[in-house]
């Protein structure tokens, strides 16, 4: 009787998720459907903070209907979560709380830097603030403004969807020192269009 293989063995499916299957025209159709799902199928945790909460509340109201992308619902759990809207600025005492629900979101997970003072600390440049939220977590899409309106927030979560679905954001990570895709997208409400600075 031939011995069956371990299932750490076969493929090395269990540590590696799809990574670790051959790919061939079935499982490269499997990945595709999986991008498709995670891509549709975003739960946000919220991190409002400042002014661009208001906006991201906006964005959930009825006049933007971010329920069409299926994201009504902002999870108040991060087990239940993985996408977090980090909006507005972010102090020191907050950042070790910022990580420690970033943590425990389930993998994938996915981060968008909402309005210029979580992108890079906006006009707070003090000892209190922290000089952009990427130094906290990985950042995948920036969304400029302050605030930035509903309109920009739509375009960074469709953006991001883009890249989910594509598998580009998974490339982009992997060549990313910083740890996220780092994607900015452009302004898309009536402000005033200003230059964000993002400081290493």
């Amino acid at each position: 009787m031939a011995k069956l293989p371990l299932i750490g063995e076969v493929g090395r499916v269990p540590e590696e998720g799809l990574a670790g299957l051959d790919h061939n025209f079935l499982t490269a159709r499997i990945e595709e459907v999986v991008n498709w799902s995670r891509a549709r199928s975003c739960w946000p945790a919220t991190f409002g903070l400042a002014c661009c909460a208001i906006e991201m509340m906006a964005a959930g109201g009825a006049h933007y209907d971010l329920a069409r992308y299926g994201m009504e619902v902002f999870r108040a759990s991060p087990r239940q979560a993985d996408l977090m809207i980090v909006a507005g600025r972010v102090s020191q005492k907050m950042a070790p709380v910022l990580r420690q629900i970033y943590d425990q979101m389930a993998e994938p997970k996915w981060v968008i830097s909402m309005g210029v003072c979580a992108s890079s600390g906006g006009m707070f440049n003090n000892y209190a603030i922290v000089q952009g939220v990427d130094q906290i977590v990985p950042v995948d899409v920036y969304a400029p403004g302050c605030p930035p309106g509903p309109e920009t927030l739509m375009h960074a979560i469709v953006t991001l969807h883009g890249l989910i679905e594509n598998g580009e954001i998974t490339r982009r990570r992997d060549s990313s020192e910083a740890g996220g895709a780092g994607i900015m997208v452009e302004q898309r409400d009536g402000q005033t269009a200003s230059k964000m600075v993002i400081t290493k």
